[in-house]
């Protein structure tokens, strides 16, 4: 087994990535506290990472960000209002979304938070649209305006293609074989 660490992005990498982050998360934060829509999500913060730093990977396509989110939004919701707020309930939400995001092949870990979210907040059903849905959407929107801004080609696909692996995962996987 080979155990050296994933290669290291290059300066200009990493400062691209990072200005996206700033840039996605900022018109979230702007949308919440100026113009009083609510469009930030905790799970968001390392929704950006993947959308900025790995925007080729399959997480990061607008497909498992958007539906993830939703479908993980919707399913700590809905165990919340069948089960109550237990802890079996959360782990159940947990659970459910993951295997509904698989099955949709709309899977984005950072979206496994969300039923966490929903039962430490306890929102009604609107928090589905409002941050969820639409921050999500707006998170996307973000990373396309700039991908494209950085001359990057994003997405990768939208809704039936293939997934395409990282290239760092790649080159990662390929020195470790």
């Amino acid at each position: 087994m080979d155990r050296r660490p994933p290669p290291r992005p290059s300066l200009r990498t990493g400062l691209t990535a990072c200005l996206g982050i700033f840039f996605g998360i900022s018109v979230l934060a702007f949308s919440s506290f100026d113009l009083h829509v609510l469009l930030a999500l905790g799970s968001f913060g390392s929704t950006s990472v993947l959308l900025f730093a790995f925007p080729e990977n399959h997480f990061s396509q607008p497909r498992s960000i958007i539906g993830g989110h939703f479908i993980s939004t919707a399913m700590g919701l809905l165990a919340l209002l069948v089960f109550g707020k237990t802890w079996w309930a959360l782990g159940l939400a947990v659970a459910a979304a993951a295997a509904v995001m698989m099955l949709t092949r709309t899977v984005h870990p950072p979206a496994g938070s969300n039923p966490i979210i929903v039962f430490l907040g306890l929102p009604g059903w609107d928090f589905l649209l409002f941050p969820t849905l639409f921050g999500a959407i707006a998170l996307v929107a973000s990373g396309w305006i700039y991908h494209r801004a950085c001359k990057q080609e994003y997405p990768q696909y939208w809704m039936g293609a293939t997934p395409v692996a990282a290239p760092v995962v790649e080159t990662y996987l390929s020195t470790t074989e």
